[in-house]
């Protein structure tokens, strides 16, 4: 990969600053955290955009409670909104159970639809919430879109590392800053007393995030309240942000450390 020149990447009309969300494996939170960060980002002040990338597996219109589908002006698709995030996602046009059956370029081109069809609005920042893995849609993505900077999402144990290692090293190659890797259900605290119970080992972020020389943004407990939230549509960090508002943060010094774009967005004639 190292040998072959890179395409040039256009920018994103409407989108200061692309932020992509991805995991070695599946079933470490990384829709919740994407979610939740897009929250957070909004919170403090931001104009945020949530696009769903996972097309086999869209989550973001249960756990944003939004089940309409989207217009189109002209040839333009116009994303929903909900707490004041613009979204997209598959899961808003093959709503239902009915499974997505499609192979590569048609996963390809619906991505590619997604990111520069969508009249996306003067976003500071756009998170996109990959599928999981390091397959041919997330390279095709990363490879083809200005991606400002990453996020890994792992929980302690060992098996998810490993496959976190395989997602850092993944955007390394194709040259895509890692701003660092968040640890999800990193542990949970007994109902009624502050004792900690690390359920899936502890500190395994914080070590391989140091090996891998990637900034560590922080822990995320195993907590009822997030499950319920997402269940629900009602995002955990609307009532109680502790913890995704801290990532948040960190992700935007990253940004202004590595040179995140801060200037004017492009917009599209009609």
């Amino acid at each position: 990969m190292g040998g072959t020149p890179q395409q040039p990447k256009l920018p994103i009309a409407g989108v200061r600053n692309l932020i992509a969300v991805g995991s070695g494996k599946g079933g470490v939170g990384k829709t919740t955290v994407s979610v939740n960060l897009a929250i957070a980002l909004q919170k403090l002040g931001h104009k945020v955009g949530l696009l769903d990338a996972d097309v086999y597996g869209p989550n973001v219109p249960l756990m944003m409670g939004v089940r309409d589908q989207p217009r189109a002006i002209g040839e333009r698709i116009q994303p929903l909104e909900k707490y004041g995030i613009q979204l997209m996602s598959m899961g808003f046009l093959n709503p239902g159970d009915k499974p997505l059956i499609w192979r590569g370029p048609m996963l390809n081109s619906v991505i590619q639809q997604f990111l520069r069809g969508v009249d996306w609005h003067d976003l500071d920042y756009l998170v996109i919430d990959l599928p999981p893995g390091t397959g041919d849609v997330q390279l095709t993505l990363i490879q083809t879109a200005p991606i400002t900077g990453a996020v890994v999402v792992t929980t302690p144990s060992e098996v998810s590392l490993e496959d976190a290692r395989k997602a850092v090293t993944m955007f390394q190659q194709v040259r895509v800053d890692v701003l660092g890797m968040v640890e999800n259900m990193s542990y949970m605290l007994v109902p009624g007393t502050n004792q900690r119970l690390d359920v899936f080992g502890m500190g395994g972020g914080k070590r391989t995030a140091e090996a891998m020389k990637v900034p560590f943004l922080g822990e995320l407990p195993l907590d009822p309240a997030v499950r319920i939230g997402g269940d629900t549509g009602n995002p955990v960090a609307l009532k109680d942000p502790a913890g995704f508002t801290e990532i948040a943060e960190r992700i935007v010094s990253q940004l202004a450390q590595t040179g995140g774009s801060k200037g004017p967005t492009i917009t599209v004639e009609d």
